[in-house]
């Protein structure tokens, strides 16, 4: 993904400050929150930033735990491309990172009028979801697998 982010960003039509910027967090700084509004997808240029769940529990108690750990060259924020829903989790550096912030909608309007890198950029993004999707189809069979076997049901594996 990086390389062909990288690319984009140094086309000429594609401009920081209008398009997209620098951006440094400190160590436990949250990128965003759960709930924010989305519209920026983010590029990790150094450091890791890790996903997290904001899940109820019985009795209104609340737990926040880390989804998964993102590290140089990957990205996140992507669905802002896709939906105008707010942020599914929060995102909060694991370390001192650097990233680079893209506007979705700046975006989406540059790979419409440049379909070429267009059709590069969302190829490498839809492989991104594709490998989230199966590692969330992983941890959700292991889990409902201990769940049946924690309530005496294996017999439905």
């Amino acid at each position: 993904m990086q390389q062909t982010l990288h690319k984009l960003l140094q086309h000429p039509e594609f401009q920081e400050g209008r398009n997209w910027r620098h951006i440094r967090c400190a160590a436990n700084e949250f990128i965003f929150r759960e709930g924010d509004p989305a519209d920026t997808l983010y590029l990790i240029e150094a450091g890791m930033v890790r996903i997290i769940a904001d899940l109820e529990l019985e009795e209104g108690r609340h737990i926040h735990p880390g989804v998964c750990d993102l590290e140089a060259g990957e990205i996140f924020g992507e669905l802002a491309l896709f939906d105008h829903q707010a942020r599914s989790a929060s995102v909060m550096a694991i370390s001192d990172c650097e990233i680079i912030g893209i506007d979705g909608e700046q975006l989406l309007a540059f790979l419409d009028a440049h379909p070429e890198t267009g059709y590069a950029v969302l190829r490498e993004l839809i492989a991104a979801l594709v490998g989230r999707l199966r590692n969330t189809n992983r941890k959700l069979f292991s889990i409902l697998a201990w769940g049946l076997k924690a309530h005496g049901l294996e017999q439905h594996l």
